[in-house]
This record gives structure tokens, sequence and C-alpha cells, in this order.
């Protein structure tokens, strides 16, 4: 879909589709050499989702409201690559409406003391209760059970403001 999003934006604009060319590139040297490494800084797993997020702006309508809220100040910690790639491209997937194009989507990281959050709200369908379903959601939990071995929190909240949040 990203390949089809920009083939089609050459015709319309091309200094944005040899952005997005660049951007998707870089995406895929972090996920080839940097994803392959136990460990990676925030830093560049911040600049991989909004690499991500940019793509993502391509295919959205302008119904949707889009927001983005991540430090420009954070201590640059270590973390497992790819940890929240999943619940944001959940935000994308379930989020917006296939019929009217319309939908909120608004992604947060912060500090708090020495943990750190992300928050990923959407007005999508309501999270099933007691479950896990689906492949990114099960590979979060994976992920989170092997490297921070049930010292992190995810909480699920359902409703007007429905989030999901991580803590580490």
């Amino acid at each position: 879909t990203t390949l089809n999003n920009i083939y089609s934006l050459i015709e319309i604009n091309k200094e944005d589709s040899q952005n997005a060319v660049l951007k998707l590139s870089r995406m895929m040297r972090y996920l080839l050499y940097e994803s392959e490494e136990g460990e990676t800084r925030l830093s560049s797993e911040i600049e991989f989702m909004n690499n991500y997020i940019d793509l993502m702006k391509l295919r959205i309508s302008e119904k949707v409201k889009l927001s983005v809220l991540f430090p420009s100040e954070y201590e640059d910690i270590a973390i497992a690559p790819l940890l929240f790639i999943s619940i944001i491209e959940n935000a994308f997937k379930h989020g917006i409406s296939k019929i009217t194009c319309a939908g909120i989507v608004k992604l947060k990281i912060f500090e708090e003391g020495k943990n750190l959050f992300i928050e990923v709200h959407d007005n999508g369908p309501d999270f099933p209760k007691g479950l896990v379903t689906g492949y990114g959601l099960q590979n979060t939990y994976d992920k989170l059970d092997l490297v921070y071995k049930k010292q992190y929190e995810i909480r699920f909240v359902n409703g007007d403001d429905k989030y999901i949040q991580i803590k580490l």
C-alpha cells in the first residue's frame, strides 16, 4: 500500500514523493539492521515511528484527526526495537472508519519519573474484554514479556476515549 501511495504521489508532487521514498528507505534500513540487535535507542525508535506516521499521512483522509505528541527532550534510554509499532499500526488500521475515512488517532510518549509511557488513542471498536486478539497485540505482549520480564504495565481503556497505555 505504501509503495502504491508513493507511486501515485510521483505524478502529483515530486518533492513529497522523494521525501516519502527517503522515509521508507530509512524504515527499511532500521528494520534490516538496527532492529536485529537486542536493543536500540529511544531516539532511533521515535525516528522510526515518525517515519511510519509520515507515510500513513499519505493514505489517510483529511477527515482523520491525527495528534502526535512525542517529546523533543528525553532520556535516550535503551529499549527493545519495534516495541510500539504494532499498537500504532492498530490505531491506523482499526481507528479509522473504512466507510467514512474519518477517525481520531492520538499518539503520545512521555516520561514520569523513571518510567516511560506510550499511549495510543483511537475511536475504533473497543478492545475485547480479557482477550488478546490479532498478531499485533500478541507480538507486543510477547516482546514485553521476553525483554521486560513482567516489569511493565499494559492497560486497555474502552469507551469514548479508548486507548492502550504501556508503562516501562
